[in-house]
């Protein structure tokens, strides 16, 4: 079996540490857990596939002497429509510092600016107010993700498991006094594992644990058309759920307003940062539009800009806007935004001379499985870091770059924990059954995959309605009942896997939705236009 540095070993029952995902969030934990512990690094597909990787926007530091914390914050609670929580904004902006210099440690190269701070440049990003996006020109994810990949697979005490998904966390109550954010919830319960399997080799494993870390990131494929890498199915979010974490603010999906429309390509993020640095959304005769929806224009935040769009698009029948860069000129395209210069390129489209068609896609949950600010969930033992969680710093936007900044910061927060506590005793758990020989046709799965993709676009999007939403519920529970049947009738397969999990996301999405009854930041609904004075976010318990 293969393992990290081509290592031939069978894998251990038992691990100090282990970490579920392999982006940012998951090797910074890695990394510095790794000083004193042993690590298990657990991902489903390649090392190099995740949501990290592929964020071309930068990392927020408060860096510049004409910026400050409290400038920060004030953006983030901005952008958070009326309920982000202020007390993690100031934990997330105190720690950006630190975070950046921290990933400067590593070895990171971003790009320069002799006249900025730290010798680095700064761009702008809508909803913040000053320049304090730290980047990597336009590969910023890749950059970093690279570095730490590359210092992880060369650590002694950090072991990979490719092509491996969790499949349920293994739940036992604790004798013990519960550490995290809720002292008696859920009857002091305590995670001792999970249950995987290896894809390749289709068979299950459990896998016990003193501290086990979700970093799985989004749920972005239960969109018809995101952002996200295919590995973004929810995993983390629907294990939670079922082993008993309250789950918060998943009505918030974020819609990022610019992805390329391509009929090759309906994935492709347009960063943020071509707009901070002056590009215009217009419609097809020239039209500059954002000034009839907000005075920040296209420096607004996402939610308006994304539903500006939508407007749109419905208004003149269009299959997408454009945005126009050709004024920056072709030599600061191709040194700044290189990426988006070349791919866009390969679709006969020069930025420098053509507008660049796009669309909204979905992006980002805002929401996830509540946890505190330091990443301690409900359940003793176990922690979720990265957009699989839920700190209410996102309220119900999220400031653009501030999730790469959110990644560090509980990484480092949680590795600190992990760290401060004793080893316990090797668990005893009962080992995953699943005894059906019968597989089952992969083309049901991808055709109820591509149903519930189709009704969450359609349904559960940009703008929704009461109506959508309660024929989306009832869809869906529908077919969770016929995918859990599937589950307990057929051979477990990855397919199976992240179906179940991708409808447990959705019907968790619609039942906010259905319980908010006001628009809020990227949740809105036709029925209820208006944004109450105060709200609290959206609570679900099992």
């Amino acid at each position: 079996m293969e393992i990290s540095r081509n290592q031939h070993e069978e894998v251990k029952a038992h691990h100090d540490v282990i970490i579920i995902g392999a982006g940012l969030a998951g090797l910074t934990v890695a990394i510095e857990v790794a000083k004193y512990r042993d690590v298990l690094v657990l991902v489903k597909n390649e090392l190099t596939l995740n949501a990290s990787a592929w964020a071309q926007g930068g990392i927020v530091g408060v860096l510049d002497k004409k910026d400050s914390f409290e400038l920060h914050v004030a953006d983030t609670l901005e952008a958070g429509a009326g309920i982000a929580l202020e007390a993690a904004a100031r934990y997330l902006t105190q720690n950006s510092a630190s975070a950046i210099a921290w990933l400067l440690d590593q070895g990171v190269l971003f790009t320069r600016d002799s006249l900025g701070p730290l010798g680095l440049h700064l761009t702008r990003e809508g909803g913040h107010t000053h320049r304090r996006i730290v980047h990597a020109n336009d590969s910023t994810g890749r950059v970093i993700h690279q570095t730490l990949l590359t210092k992880a697979r060369a650590h002694p005490r950090i072991h990979f498991l490719e092509h491996w998904i969790a499949i349920d966390l293994i739940i036992e109550k604790s004798a013990t006094d519960l550490i995290s954010i809720k002292s008696k919830y859920k009857d002091n319960n305590c995670c001792k594992g999970v249950h995987v399997f290896d894809i390749r080799n289709k068979k299950a494993l459990t896998l016990t644990t003193n501290h086990l870390v979700l970093a799985t990131g989004g749920v972005g494929q239960v969109y018809q058309y995101t952002t996200n890498p295919s590995i973004a199915t929810g995993d983390g979010q629907a294990m939670a759920w079922r082993a008993g974490c309250r789950i918060s603010n998943m009505e918030f999906i974020q819609f990022h307003p610019t992805t390329l429309y391509h009929a090759q390509e309906r994935s492709f993020l347009i960063t943020e940062a071509l707009r901070g640095e002056g590009g215009y959304l217009r419609l097809p005769n020239g039209y500059r539009f954002m000034v009839d929806y907000d005075s920040r224009m296209e420096l607004a935040p996402r939610d308006i800009v994304a539903r500006a769009i939508h407007l749109e698009l419905k208004k003149h029948q269009l299959e997408f806007v454009m945005l126009d860069a050709t004024h920056l000129g072709k030599i600061f395209l191709t040194d700044y935004f290189s990426t988006i210069y070349s791919k866009c390129l390969s679709f006969g489209i020069d930025i420098s001379t053509d507008g660049i068609p796009v669309v909204p896609a979905a992006h980002y949950s805002c929401g996830g499985v509540i946890t505190n600010i330091v990443g301690q969930s409900d359940i003793d033992q176990l922690y979720v870091v990265g957009e699989a969680s839920c700190t209410g710093l996102h309220g119900a936007n999220r400031l653009a770059s501030n999730s790469l900044l959110e990644c560090v910061v509980m990484a480092k927060a949680v590795s600190q924990i992990i760290l401060s506590k004793h080893e316990k005793n090797i668990p005893r758990v009962t080992t995953f059954e699943n005894n059906s020989a019968e597989d089952i046709d992969k083309s049901i799965l991808g055709t109820k995959r591509t149903e519930l993709c189709s009704l969450m676009w359609d349904d559960v999007g940009i703008v929704r309605s009461t109506k959508q939403l309660e024929n989306a519920l009832q869809k869906i529970e529908l077919l969770l009942l016929e995918v859990n049947e599937y589950y307990s009738s057929f051979r477990i397969s990855v397919e199976l896997i992240e179906l179940r999990n991708l409808v447990e996301n959705a019907r968790l999405i619609v039942l906010s939705a259905l319980s908010r009854k006001e628009s809020r930041g990227a949740h809105f609904v036709k029925d209820y236009p208006q944004t109450y004075a105060l709200s609290n976010p959206t609570i679900l318990s099992c």
